[in-house]
């Protein structure tokens, strides 16, 4: 057994890494809901699920950098102020209870369902970099940090809908500048998981290895996938997912 018995992380890193790479989330809305559900604990989950999403948002990265995609000025002044928060989400991870895991991760996948489902209303307006806009960017990205170390799933939800909606990017250019974040916000996550002691890094490597061929592939696709079926599929997918939480979340307390 041994190694073989976790060989279903690589394609379950791949798929994420596709289908996080097109929409700018990063993969851990598909992976940790699956590690969950296989009975891993939530610090282990989150932290091997950073370590997908890095490699997620390398590879993504790489190939949307080519394309001429990514805001590299925006997006390194949203990741730096999110790092913070990622210490404080991997702490926080380590004193949350399971059942309280899974209800709070199954309203951040509500809320994700809700975003993607309404993207196609989110109509770019003037780009906007007031400094007013740029107080409000600061806060919602430390906000992202926490809730991406907390959760292992990115914080692309918090920065896909600030760029577009309230800083006017259009959305070819917010996903793309989104899994550049991800990249300094999962990096940030994953050390301070690895330093302490959550990590388990066999499991990790076998994901982050699937994300990160997952990444190239989403991003190559991107340009090419329907995006209104492909938004269909996620949502339905997330808004499952939640119930599933929800539901063994309370069975867990009424024990």
């Amino acid at each position: 057994m041994g190694l073989l018995e976790y060989l279903w992380l690589v394609p379950l890193g791949f798929v994420a890494g596709i289908l996080g790479s097109m929409i700018g989330l990063g993969g851990g809305f598909i992976v940790v809901p699956a590690l969950t559900f296989a009975g891993y604990p939530p610090t282990l989950a989150a932290s091997d699920s950073l370590f997908a999403a890095f490699c997620n948002a390398v590879a993504a990265t790489m190939s949307y950098a080519r394309q001429k995609r990514v805001v590299f000025s925006l997006g390194l002044k949203l990741a730096l102020v999110s790092i913070p928060g990622t210490v404080l989400g991997a702490y926080v991870s380590d004193v949350i209870g399971a059942s309280m895991f899974k209800l709070l991760f199954g309203m951040v996948l509500v809320a994700s369902s809700v975003y993607i489902y309404s993207k196609r209303k989110m109509e770019p307006k003037e780009y906007n970099l007031s400094k007013q806009m740029m107080v409000l960017a600061v806060g919602a990205s430390f906000f992202a940090g926490v809730i991406s170390s907390l959760f292992g799933i990115g914080g692309g939800t918090v920065f896909v809908p600030l760029m577009v909606v309230a800083m006017g990017l259009s959305m070819k250019l917010a996903a793309p500048t989104s899994q550049f974040i991800l990249m300094f916000v999962a990096a940030s996550g994953m050390v301070v998981h690895s330093v302490m002691g959550h990590a388990n890094f066999m499991e990790a490597g076998l994901l982050a290895s699937g994300a990160f061929v997952g990444g190239m592939v989403g991003s190559r696709i991107s340009l090419m996938v329907p995006e209104g079926k492909l938004r269909i599929l996620v949502t339905v997918i997330l808004a499952v997912t939640a119930v599933k939480l929800f539901t063994d979340a309370f069975n867990v307390r009424l024990l």
